[in-house]
């Protein structure tokens, strides 16, 4: 990697000027660095992006429900405030396909049909996030987004591709369309085939098979720009506008005006869980898309940091007559391709977008809405990850079925519920994970003083009259009672009674007053069979509660040095070979 691409070295020093203010601007430390070569990377990929995000922010706009300038506006607002505080030099701020059909789904019951309500919530629900972001980020709230797994995210992103694609159908079959749900807009579809608009289908699908062939040879390149301007100057030319086709409509000149929103939250029922299903997607999609990029050019975003971009970006969405915005990995992937050294990239796109805003608004009234509805069915199949599930499949069947309710979940509840059930499946999985963790009897390893799981390992050797068990995990209150019974079931179960029992500590790197009651209560029973417990190869703060507990007095010493071939060694007075 030659040193253009990595500015800023992974592992480059924070010297005390970073510190402060400093340390929450990253414009303070990446202007620094800034060389002179750059700034025609970054204005050409401005230009790029700009060229990218006009069409794709369009056809956003459509399935947020708001007048297609919205769209536009996020583009223009959001990369220009994330610039001044978000951590990545790549990622490019917007509208995305999940975003804003979250959105337009949820608002659409909200706003009783009121185009400046709708308009309004959207803004609000933008300032809303924009608080959360600064609430989570003086709380340090970055590392909870890791507890939504990949697994539950695989199966929502392909839940939400397929819902946001039935709601472009119509669009390119030419007809209303209609329905509240998934699977009722899929029967109203079904229905409505007969009626297809023929012209406006054949427009469509030129239009869709030319997307994805440039998306295959020209990647990074404004496809859908020129596919914008070509079905554009068509319609305008030509009498095909007579065959059925809607068009976008002229759209209003100039730059959006400071608007703080006309609403209050207690005015609108529903807006904070908008927000928040709003920001959990916005801030994983934007931190993965972040992380990406920095591990390709070498350097580290912040993640704590992106809540404050995240936070700005919004902030001017709301102010400025737009709705949320993420960083999403398609405009991203354009923008550095393209060649951005810097977020200067996403200040070059928005005056790129702003002068096209003040002088050429007027040649997309003539834009077909069908050619809109192809771009988002391209930018939606990226969400589908098929090779990902196949791999999953193969891997691990528990987690493919996880991945498959969260799929469901969005198909069948809508994307708002579909998030909070992702939410709780993740929680799901990882209670089940920890409140269950594996037992494993162990067995010695054929010519060693070594010990292992004898279930994976056969070949292993049990010592007569000894029981060895590991749990692989910590020992705290919501699992102990699994411990407790599992070990109980193992002594009950074992082909001879076993005359000592040894706890194998060594993969348990905590443990709590509730676990150090049941190694107490399970020492207590045993005795009473005539059976000793012993632990063995404790952590050092494992060993001080052990102690404060008063373990070792009755269970015998089980200091650092102590291991399972030694507590078998002082029990048959042999060592153990």
């Amino acid at each position: 990697m030659t040193q253009e691409a990595q500015p800023a070295g992974r592992f480059q020093a924070t010297d005390a000027s970073e510190q402060g203010w400093r340390a929450a601007f990253p414009p303070a430390r990446w202007l620094r660095t800034y060389e002179p070569r750059w700034l025609a990377k970054d204005a050409i990929a401005g230009l790029t992006l700009a060229a990218y995000g006009i069409p794709v922010s369009l056809a956003y706009a459509s399935l947020a429900g708001l007048p297609p300038q919205y769209g536009i506006y996020c583009y223009l607002v959001g990369g220009l405030f994330y610039a001044l505080l978000g951590s990545s030099r790549q990622l490019a701020i917007g509208p995305t396909s999940a975003i804003s059909m979250l959105v337009g789904v949820t608002v659409a019951g909200m706003a009783g049909g009121d185009p400046q309500r709708w308009a309004g919530i959207a803004a609000l629900t933008a300032l809303l996030i924009a608080a959360m972001c600064v609430v989570a980020w003086l709380l340090r709230l970055s590392s909870l987004v890791n507890f939504i797994s990949e697994t539950i995210l695989l199966g929502f992103k392909a839940g939400a591709a397929c819902t946001i694609a039935l709601t472009q159908l119509p669009k390119l079959f030419g007809v209303k369309g209609g329905g509240e749900d998934f699977f009722e807009r899929l029967v109203i579809l079904g229905g409505q085939i007969p009626d297809t608009n023929l012209a406006v289908l054949s427009f469509g699908l030129v239009a869709l098979v030319f997307l994805l062939l440039a998306e295959k040879y020209l990647p990074g390149r404004p496809a859908a720009l020129f596919v914008v301007v070509a079905s554009t100057i068509v319609l305008s030319l030509t009498s095909l506008g007579d065959l059925g086709f809607k068009v976008v409509g002229a759209l209003p000149e100039g730059l959006p005006s400071f608007k703080l929103p006309g609403l209050r939250v207690r005015d609108v029922q529903g807006v904070v869980p908008l927000a928040f299903a709003c920001l959990l997607l916005s801030y994983v999609e934007s931190v993965s898309a972040a992380r990406a990029l920095a591990d390709a050019h070498n350097y580290e975003i912040d993640p704590r940091q992106e809540f404050l971009g995240l936070g700005a970006a919004n902030l001017g969405a709301a102010l400025f007559q737009a709705y949320p915005v993420a960083g999403g990995l398609s405009q991203s992937s354009v923008n550095d391709k393209a060649g951005a050294k810097t977020p200067l990239a996403l200040v070059f796109a928005s005056i790129t977008i702003g002068l096209c805003l003040l002088f050429l608004t007027g040649g997309l009234k003539n834009l077909p809405n069908v050619v809109l509805a192809a771009i988002v069915l391209v930018a939606v199949k990226g969400l589908v990850n098929i090779g990902e599930m196949k791999r999953l499949w193969r891997v691990s069947r528990y987690e493919f079925a996880v991945s498959m309710i969260a799929f469901a979940a969005v198909l069948l509840l809508g994307i708002l519920n579909g998030v909070i059930v992702a939410v709780l499946a993740s929680l799901t999985l990882l209670i089940g994970r920890v409140a269950r963790p594996h037992v494993a009897v162990l067995g010695r390893i054929p010519g060693t003083r070594k010990f292992s799981d004898i279930e994976r390992n056969p070949d292993n050797t049990a010592t007569p009259g000894v029981l060895i068990f590991r749990v692989d995990s910590g020992m705290l209150y919501f699992n102990v009672d699994h411990v407790y019974e599992a070990v109980r079931h193992m002594v009950r179960s074992a082909p001879d009674k076993p005359k000592l029992v040894i706890c194998d500590l060594s993969t348990s790197p905590q443990v709590d007053l509730a676990a150090a009651k049941m190694l107490s209560k399970l020492h207590q029973e045993l005795a009473q069979a005539g059976i000793r417990l012993r632990l063995v190869a404790a952590h050092a703060p494992v060993r001080d509660l052990l102690r404060a507990e008063g373990l070792e007095e009755r269970l015998g010493y089980f200091g650092r040095r102590t291991s399972v071939a030694d507590a078998i060694d002082e029990f048959d007075g042999t060592p153990c070979r």
